[in-house]
């Protein structure tokens, strides 16, 4: 900690003096963009410089400063710029269509790739990865990807969470356009509210990276571009799906213009119910039946690396049922009731959120981010009902700086106003639960925070600390680090160190303790979840003819100074709620090549090993449903005339460790280990000038997890449980889609 708040205490280096500098600029359509790797010549000389990732340049100390600067960049005018007396620059270059005509592409990153750009470890993905899959949803885009799992968290209501490095989704930060909006109650669902037809980019970092978005992010960060209107955007966008379920989806994104500067994107999102299915005769639905209706609203103004003004605000109203349970179970006569077993969650929540800033030059800029959702929340587990009432703000005001031609400089202050008042009731109480009555959470939370990025020549360093004030818990302060070296033109190495915390929503984002028959015991009061997070990663690319390779290797380990692990294995009818402060760990190895062969074929492979445990009593108890190995295989093939495009994507998971029923009557008793499985999924693409017709299978092989529901001969009984779920349970799915562009 010492070395590292040594490290902050460098910001105000020492600037050279005679030096010539400034910042690249390229006009656009959209406004000014900032050029990285612009030549800059002194005329009549040999002496030159280029504008780094941030498009600044400096010809330092010694050069001769007379004369005339002369400024190139493919796809633009070369242009000459006076030097005269001036020892600062913005220089904007004019866009040269003949050239941009002539350019010629030799390779592509393809649909997702790793930012080249960026200090951290960012994996990029973008639309075109999106189409290789069905990707309803946020949590079904990352099928061709072995960074995130999606993993079910209860398989009667289908609700997902996003896993980085076997941990629950709740230790990775979800970001909708760099804001904090699935969090509190909106997060057992929230993941699946977003339609992966409003997706523009997804950039997914592991482990603790920038403390710009607040001190939650342990295992990892998630941020979801949404579409924008833009000019080399399609203005209208229809999409229609079916799978052999019988659930259907719609959606319509219609871009246009406001005037001369704001621009506006609108969009419908509606999904309707499938039919009932119990291929496993375990009287309870394969999957839930989903009815949602969403609307959102995005304004844009101006290009954030423009002088001035640039401002986006989104807005989205959010009304989702999903009814789940046995087959017999009739939501209007049977909620409540204990003759017909079942689960109904009915919410509506809207949203808002803005981030608008002013560019004072090209080198400064004040941003507001700011943000707020309610969320109303209506629940039957059975004989239990649950109602959640949150009120989420957040804002985050900004400053940044680039100086020193090598530096960039941000701090600010942020502040969360968060309200969660849960209500928890049983109907009837055969089981004498005792955990009924109301659970109200408040928190106002202040905070400030500053980060530093320095360029070197091959090196980049991003120190960053935080400071946050917590209403229960005081100041909480977190660092973090991370470096980048380029070892060549192809390898790139990066290390990162940091700290996270997070407060615990227990209810909200532990579904399972509402839908089991076990009671709850509060052994004490919870503090805040801590950890600290190390990893490395080695990114190297080649090309060899037509062929572009890129192998990335990750190696990250998570250790916890506190962590809320609800204890099932101290007996079969109770879950005990107490602070863990031993030994938590996990342990995360990534392994991924990808090669793109010419511009139709790609092929991707991912391999994780994973070892996620806790010591208690001095064993090593590895933590449930996490498969120590798993494999990915993605491949895509798309001609060059860009007429249709196949893609296939095969997932095996190894064994993964089940929670304990050793306590349990024989019948009703698990393996300790679940069975190895593989999924293979295929799609096949036509795409015509303005349609596209897409179809599908998911899980060709029908791999299922049969009964997945223990207990579930007596679900108002003391040994019912859902949360038993390692594997697919639906089976095969077939679908169609037609997506329509104008």
């Amino acid at each position: 900690m010492r070395h590292f708040l040594l490290l902050l205490s460098l910001f105000p280096l020492a600037l050279s003096a005679q030096s010539i500098k400034g910042k690249v600029f390229g006009k656009t359509p959209v406004g000014n963009e900032i050029l990285p790797g612009a030549t800059l010549t002194l005329l009549g000389s040999t002496k030159g410089s280029t504008s780094n990732e941030f498009g600044v340049f400096e010809f330092k100390e010694g050069a001769d400063l007379q004369g005339k600067l002369v400024v190139s960049y493919l796809g633009f005018k070369t242009d000459t710029v006076e030097i005269a007396e001036r020892t600062y620059f913005s220089i904007y270059l004019e866009p040269d269509p003949q050239n941009l005509e002539t350019a010629t592409v030799v390779a592509k990153n393809g649909g997702s790739f790793i930012s080249a750009l960026q200090g951290m470890k960012v994996e990029i993905i973008t639309q075109k990865e999106l189409t290789k899959a069905a990707c309803c949803d946020l949590a079904g885009c990352f099928e061709t990807q072995g960074t995130i799992q999606a993993q079910t968290t209860n398989l009667v209501l289908n609700s997902k969470e996003l896993r980085i490095l076997g941990l629950s989704g709740v230790y990775n930060q979800v970001l909708v356009d760099g804001m904090p909006m699935v969090i509190g109650s909106s997060f057992t669902y929230g993941i699946s509210g977003i339609p992966g037809t409003l997706v523009d980019q997804i950039y997914v970092a592991k482990g603790a990276n920038s403390v710009l978005q607040g001190f939650e992010s342990i295992s990892g960060q998630v941020n979801v571009i949404i579409k924008e209107a833009k000019p080399e955007q399609e203005k209208v966008l229809l999409n229609a799906y079916l799978n052999s379920f019988g659930e259907k989806h719609l959606n319509a994104n219609f871009s246009t213009l406001l005037g001369k500067k704001w621009r506006s994107l609108s969009s419908f999102h509606m999904v309707q119910p499938a039919g009932k299915w119990d291929r496993d005769r375990d009287n309870f639905l394969d999957l839930p039946l989903l009815t949602r209706y969403s609307f959102y609203q995005k304004f844009s103004l101006g290009n954030e690396t423009s002088l001035g003004w640039s401002s986006k605000i989104g807005l989205r109203y959010l009304d989702e049922k999903r009814i789940g349970g046995q087959e017999q179970f009739d939501a209007k006569t049977s909620l409540g009731s204990s003759q017909a077993y079942g689960q109904v969650a009915h919410f509506q929540q809207p949203e808002f959120y803005t981030k608008t800033g002013y560019r004072f030059s090209p080198q400064s800029k004040l941003s507001l981010m700011a943000s707020a959702f309610q969320h109303r929340q209506d629940s039957w587990f059975g004989i239990t009902r649950y109602e959640a009432r949150n009120l989420s703000a957040y804002a985050n005001l900004q400053y940044e700086r680039l100086w020193a031609a090598k530096h960039d400089l941000k701090f600010g202050f942020s502040y969360r106003h968060f309200n969660l008042n849960e209500s928890i009731q049983f109907l009837d109480n055969p089981l004498k639960r005792t955990f009924a009555g109301e659970y109200l959470r408040q928190e106002r939370t202040p905070g400030a925070f500053v980060e530093n990025v320095f360029n070197f020549n091959k090196t980049t360093i991003i120190a960053g600390l935080r400071a946050d004030h917590h209403r229960d818990f005081g100041w909480q302060y977190v660092p973090r680090l991370t470096l980048r070296y380029n070892a060549g033109d192809a390898t790139t190495i990066r290390a990162n160190v940091g700290r996270g915390l997070r407060s615990v929503n227990l209810f909200a984002e532990n579904a399972q303790l509402l839908i089991s028959s076990r009671d709850i015991r509060f052994a004490e009061k919870m503090d805040l979840e801590k950890a600290w997070n190390t990893g490395v990663n080695l990114t190297h690319t080649a090309k060899m003819g037509t062929m572009l390779a890129t192998l990335s290797m990750d190696l990250y380990h998570t250790r916890f100074q506190n962590q809320i692990f609800p204890d099932y294995d101290s007996g079969p009818t109770l879950a005990i709620i107490q602070n863990f402060r031993g030994l938590s760990v996990s342990n995360g190895f990534q392994l991924d090549a990808k090669m793109l062969f010419g511009e139709v074929f790609e092929a991707k492979f991912a391999y994780n090993f994973l070892d996620v445990y806790r010591r208690t009593n001095e064993q090593k108890v590895q933590l449930p449903f996490n498969a120590t190995h798993r494999l990915m295989g993605a491949f895509s093939y798309e001609p060059k005339n860009k007429q249709w495009h196949a893609d296939v994507n095969l997932h095996w998971m190894g064994p993964q460790r089940l929670p304990d029923t050793r306590s349990l009557p024989t019948e009703l008793r698990q393996p300790d280990f679940s069975a190895a499985y593989s999924v293979l999924n295929l799609q096949f693409t036509k795409v015509w000038k303005k349609l596209e017709l897409y179809g599908g299978c998911e899980n060709l092989f029908d791999f299922r997890q049969l009964r997945p529901i223990l207990g579930w001969q007596d679900p108002f009984g003391p040994n019912f449980d859902t949360a038993f779920a390692w594997g697919p349970t639906r089976g095969r799915e077939w679908y169609v889609g037609v997506r329509m562009k104008w």
